[in-house]
């Protein structure tokens, strides 16, 4: 992934935070090594206008003063206005199964198909796709998950079949692009295996009705995109629409403050939370950038600390790192961590386990759907 140019610097204006009167929440879009997202802190009974003055040049944080604005509107950029929908045959990955079926609960237009996923004794893929003559004509989906190299394949084999079987249309829902998160181009010889999955992708048959479409949801890198070729029609979809609907229902909507990691999550996400006063937090190398970012908003009043991430990649079980905090102890726990169901995995470790809190995509993915 290549580094994005951080944004001209930002002044300071010079007002003071109470002590100890806020809430902080801190919010990510990828959980994993390299995080681009917003964190989210709070802080009640203080003035519209805040800033802190008594920051050290060593302080890994600086401000942005935004003047309140109107709660984004809680349809979470969904189209209610479609009177006549596409019907959708909607095929699924084993792994996508729970997903797919809040995504059919969304819409009638939306109906489940099956595949089954079996093996040869040599262990390669033994694939079939039920009443394939029955989609001839017919808008068809797919819900992907490569969580891992281990199951690409197979999924790939069924994504390329399914264009030829004479279907009016194909769209491939991918919501986790999962390579290139850790990739760095520094020297010659490191492969791009983020390029080389988009190639393939780029190369799934036309069907009957054109390209096929890809819809996915905050990509690593947005320089990602343009990996994508010509016989393919990427749509890039956010988590963060749903993530400001959640914001609003919480009881102390009119105090929160949106906190990012670095400034390249500030130029790629501050448009669509400007309804908040904004924090920016400098790169650190002491350890997970949540973490230090935790520590410094804690640091400087905020009493609640929460984050968001749009795919919940935890390496290694690191999401048992992340406590709850019942409150006053900011930080070393937070209120809230929310995460999308992009990764059914890591859903099925952290949920209903506080302070993580799972925002699914079903109804965005049922809205792009339609598109």
């Amino acid at each position: 992934m290549s580094a994005v140019s951080p944004p001209p610097p930002l002044q300071r204006p010079s007002t003071k935070i109470p002590s100890k009167t806020h809430n902080a929440i801190s919010i990510p879009s990828h959980s994993s090594r390299h995080n681009k997202t917003p964190f989210k802190c709070e802080f009640t009974n203080s003035p519209q206008k805040w800033t802190i003055d008594c920051v050290s040049s060593g302080d890994p944080i600086h401000i942005i003063l935004k003047p309140p604005f109107p709660m984004a509107s809680s349809s979470a950029g969904l189209d209610s206005s479609i009177k006549n929908p596409k019907r959708i045959c909607l095929f699924y990955s084993s792994e996508m199964r729970d997903l797919a079926e809040r995504i059919a609960t969304e819409s009638d237009a939306i109906e489940l198909r099956s595949i089954t996923w079996r093996k040869f004794e040599d262990g390669f893929p033994n694939l079939f796709i039920s009443n394939a003559h029955g989609i001839r004509g017919q808008h068809v989906a797919f819900l992907a998950s490569f969580s891992s190299p281990g199951v690409i394949f197979e999924q790939l084999s069924v994504i390329y079949a399914l264009p030829k079987l004479f279907v009016s249309s194909f769209t491939l829902v991918l919501p986790f692009f999962p390579t290139g998160t850790s990739e760095r181009m520094e020297d010659e010889g490191d492969v791009a295996t983020a390029f080389t999955l988009a190639r393939i992708l780029s190369n799934i048959p036309i069907s009957r009705g054109g390209p096929t479409s890809i819809v996915t949801f905050d990509i690593h890198a947005l320089q990602e995109r343009f990996y994508f070729g010509d016989n393919i029609l990427p749509c890039f979809e956010s988590g963060i629409p749903m993530l400001l609907n959640r914001l609003q229902q919480l009881p102390d909507s009119d105090n929160i403050t949106v906190a990012f990691p670095d400034d390249g999550a500030w130029k790629r996400f501050h448009k669509q939370l400007q309804h908040f006063p904004m924090v920016v937090c400098a790169k650190v190398r002491e350890g997970g950038t949540l973490s230090e970012c935790q520590k410094v908003l804690a640091k400087h009043g905020a009493a609640k600390i929460s984050a968001y991430v749009t795919h919940g990649i935890f390496p290694n079980s690191s999401w048992e790192r992340f406590k709850h905090d019942n409150g006053g102890n900011p930080e070393n726990g937070m209120t809230y961590f929310w995460i999308t169901d992009s990764c059914p995995q890591t859903v099925e470790h952290v949920k209903n386990k506080a302070p993580f809190e799972i925002l699914s995509l079903s109804a965005s993915i049922a809205s792009a759907l339609q598109v």
